[in-house]
């Protein structure tokens, strides 16, 4: 549920009763199996690219937040819609699909800490503060990975969501007023919410230098930018970040420079932009999965996003050399709450008739949100966007 203005309340998740941390692994398989084949086409289960594998086994769908909300909308028969994913996930798909629809997080406290790096009352001040300082057009564009609250905001100032397979012609038509062709110099700035580096490193890839780029820090006064560089900036970059992309760094990509086998390294856009540089290609997490799926056997991938997707590419191409770039284990431990035990007692409660943690975005930040979203879904590019 949301509370006032489409902002989370405080988020808990009550313990599992005690049966389910005994139960072994098997017989939640078990019951998870029966428990779907009760509820048949009235239940349809997500698996977010970054789950588990436990999980992602008994998905009907798997990809990113948006696909996996579009596909949701989409199965009309479904009254029950288990996202295992976290709970901005949950909210685009409460805001994609019908009424009747009912969207579950099997685990209250999956969150994002990207998303959460946002606050709407931040947003709020922090707009009131560039509007002064700025006289001429802001143009606030998200990224999916934000709350619904702060979709819903940048709805009602004329923005528009982006993911990162689509950020730069979500960018070049914000930058140019939502009027393809315009001149660069009369176009708008825009304000990126709520990472900095998927902002950076798609404003660079459309051609604007770093010094067209300031970061804006919520916890700073003013942002910590003075009114002389925002007015000169073009970009307006959120000080956020995801915490599983910051764990990329460059001297990881520098050692399997050094290393005798012939690395090729692919890193999502969330990463810093001096790791981005240093990759062979740069795109999002089903941009990766194709590009390494349609690689020639014996070739060598470094890939620099969660760790779960790259044990899974690993072990489904066995025939091709794939690894993590990072040293360290570079997992989403918020997503990795979603796990068999959440899942069984989400649906035991489903098939006993209870629906447990469902996820209610209020209808006005519904509406604000779905606009935001409806604005991205209506470009269309005139040749495809590559991811760099």
């Amino acid at each position: 549920m949301l509370g006032e203005h489409g902002v989370p309340p405080m988020i808990l998740q009550p313990p599992l009763p005690p049966e389910y941390a005994a139960r072994p692994e098997a017989e939640l398989q078990a019951r998870i199996l029966a428990a779907k084949a009760q509820l048949g086409r009235r239940l349809v289960i997500l698996g977010h690219h970054y789950q588990q594998d436990a999980v992602i086994a008994f998905a009907d769908f798997t990809g990113d937040s948006l696909k996996l909300s579009q596909l949701a909308a989409q199965q009309t028969e479904a009254e029950y819609i288990v996202f295992c994913g976290v709970h901005f996930m949950a909210e685009s798909a409460d805001i994609l699909t019908s009424d009747r629809q009912q969207v579950i997080l099997p685990d209250l406290t999956a969150g994002c800490s990207m998303a959460d790096m946002a606050h709407i009352d931040q947003v709020e001040a922090a707009w009131e503060n560039l509007r002064r300082a700025i006289d001429g057009p802001l143009a606030p564009i998200t990224y999916v990975n934000s709350s619904a609250a702060v979709k819903a905001f940048v709805g009602q100032h004329d923005g528009a969501c982006c993911t990162s397979s689509n950020a730069k012609m979500v960018l070049d038509w914000a930058l140019h007023g939502a009027e393809p062709g315009a001149p660069d110099d009369v176009g708008h700035k825009i304000v990126f919410l709520p990472d900095q580096h998927l902002g950076r490193n798609t404003a660079y890839a459309l051609g604007w230098p770093l010094e067209t780029m300031v970061v804006y820090d919520p916890y700073q006064p003013y942002g910590g930018v003075s009114p002389e560089r925002l007015r000169a900036a073009r970009f307006i970059l959120w000080k956020g970040h995801c915490s599983v992309h910051a764990l990329f760094k460059v001297p990881m990509a520098e050692a399997l420079r050094a290393a005798p086998e012939p690395w090729t390294i692919i890193v999502h856009p969330e990463c810093a932009w001096e790791v981005c540089q240093l990759a062979d290609q740069v795109g999002s997490t089903e941009y990766i999965i194709k590009t390494v799926r349609a690689a020639p056997a014996g070739t060598y991938w470094a890939i620099g996003t969660e760790l779960h997707l790259v044990n899974r590419l690993a072990s489904t191409l066995p025939d091709r050399h794939i690894r993590s770039l990072a040293s360290v284990q570079c997992l989403c431990s918020t997503m990795y709450r979603i796990d068999l035990k959440h899942l069984c007692w989400t649906l035991d409660n489903l098939v006993a008739g209870r629906v447990v943690n469902r996820i209610v975005v209020d209808e006005e930040t519904k509406r604000w949100s779905h606009i935001a979203l409806e604005r991205m879904l209506a470009l269309r590019p005139a040749q495809p966007v590559s991811a760099r």
